[in-house]
């Protein structure tokens, strides 16, 4: 909110007083007004906190219109602010906990899909890459579905024994690209059948 924008004035060419005896005003394309504009100084402000996401949401680009209005003489400016994304938001698993059943019978090479995390963030900063913490019998296969959206997908490596052990505990952390990267976690218990 109140953020700097630009300075329309020096844009223009003009002087912040012709902007006040011109009766300068600024519209939002669209039904919020988004912007405001400063006629003592030709400075154009964020009228409320601009979030990407929320007014661009899983869009890589988001430019934002706006239009100068002069009285006297009549004269319409058109302008666009293009918002930029941040990593302000951490990749997030729909579920904290997954379970899958597995058969201890189950041959090595077996793939389990698992539940995709989501990121509100688009583009570098958002959702990346997968991991899994250390254990000795799954690692995991990465893909790319329709639209890029990134999935994951357990691989058994090492034949399960329901004897030696009922159930595995493994960390599934989903990794954004931002500087510094944001990630989120999930839990998947793998339950060993007989």
């Amino acid at each position: 909110r109140d953020s700097f924008i630009a300075n329309i004035a020096k844009d223009l060419g003009v002087s912040p007083s012709q902007l006040a005896a011109r009766k300068a005003r600024v519209v939002s394309e669209g039904n919020e007004q988004l912007f405001h504009l400063n006629q003592n100084t030709g400075v154009l402000m964020a009228k409320e906190s601009l979030d990407r996401e929320e007014i661009c949401p899983q869009s890589d680009t988001c430019t934002l219109f706006f239009k100068i209005f002069f009285e006297n003489p009549l004269q319409l400016v058109r302008g666009e602010v293009e918002v930029r994304d941040v990593n302000d938001n951490s990749p997030v698993f729909p579920e904290k906990e997954m379970v899958l059943e597995i058969p201890e019978t189950t041959s090595p090479g077996s793939r389990f899909p698992l539940e995709s995390a989501q990121d509100k963030d688009v583009g570098s900063n958002g959702l990346q890459n997968y991991s899994l913490g250390s254990n000795s019998h799954f690692s995991l296969a990465l893909g790319t579905g329709k639209g890029g959206a990134k999935y994951v997908e357990l691989v058994l490596q090492r034949q399960l024994d329901r004897e030696e052990q009922r159930e595995l505990n493994l960390l599934l952390t989903a990794t954004d690209g931002g500087s510094p990267p944001r990630s989120g976690t999930a839990q998947v218990q793998i339950v060993v059948l007989d």
